[in-house]
């Protein structure tokens, strides 16, 4: 996918007229990019529409009006934009105790070195390890939200455009073992993304008046 450029963000009064509609067709899109991977883990897999809202949020509530600071958020953002045969997505874990956040989380220290796509091949199965963004990790803590990435060959990608081919996300941590099958909508989407460009959300004629 291309990385997004300053004349895909509008600025702030150019945005908040078509911002409902904006919202309410990024939230529809998400629902078929979001899965859960047992009960406090969530992934929401990222394209150029998904990254463009939050960075025309970041306009909105900070009133950037600056194009050298609009630049500088999507310089940001655009770390997260999936390159060539790869998925990117923002991995949640959901803790909805506030007393438990803390213990849970060190529970799941290493989780990075156990989350994959598992693609079923004729001979078995075949998993894709999820690249975390290694500023975000550290030896004894770990956040409740990362950025991921699944880098695909040529023959990955093939498996996972074809709905005959069972997909799933598998986390194998001691402390958490849980599969998830990518079949369905979210399936449709991400095969999608191999394909180009997400079609835009924003109505075009607001990114022509922008």
């Amino acid at each position: 996918m291309r990385p997004l450029a300053l004349d895909d963000i509008l600025d702030p009064d150019a945005y908040e007229p078509v911002r409902d509609a904006f919202r309410a067709a990024v939230i529809a899109h998400k629902k078929h990019r979001r899965l859960e991977v047992g009960e406090c883990v969530t992934l929401v897999f990222e394209d150029r529409e998904t990254l463009r809202f939050q960075v025309q949020e970041m306009v909105r509530i900070e009133r950037i009006r600056e194009r050298a600071a609009v630049q500088r958020e999507l310089d940001v953002y655009n770390e997260l934009v999936p390159g060539e045969r790869e998925l990117s997505a923002t991995l949640f874990i959901e803790i909805t105790d506030s007393e438990a956040i803390r213990p849970e989380l060190d529970r799941l220290i290493g989780i990075d070195e156990h989350v994959a796509l598992v693609l079923d091949t004729p001979g078995g199965e075949e998993s894709v390890a999820a690249s975390f963004d290694p500023k975000q990790m550290d030896d004894d803590r770990i956040s409740a939200v990362h950025y991921i990435r699944f880098r695909l060959s040529p023959a990955h990608v093939e498996r996972l455009r074809d709905p005959g081919v069972r997909a799933r996300i598998r986390i194998s941590h001691p402390n958490y073992r849980r599969d998830a099958e990518v079949a369905g909508p979210l399936r449709a989407s991400l095969a999608r993304d191999f394909e180009g460009d997400t079609p835009p959300l924003l109505p075009p004629d607001a990114l022509r008046a922008g």
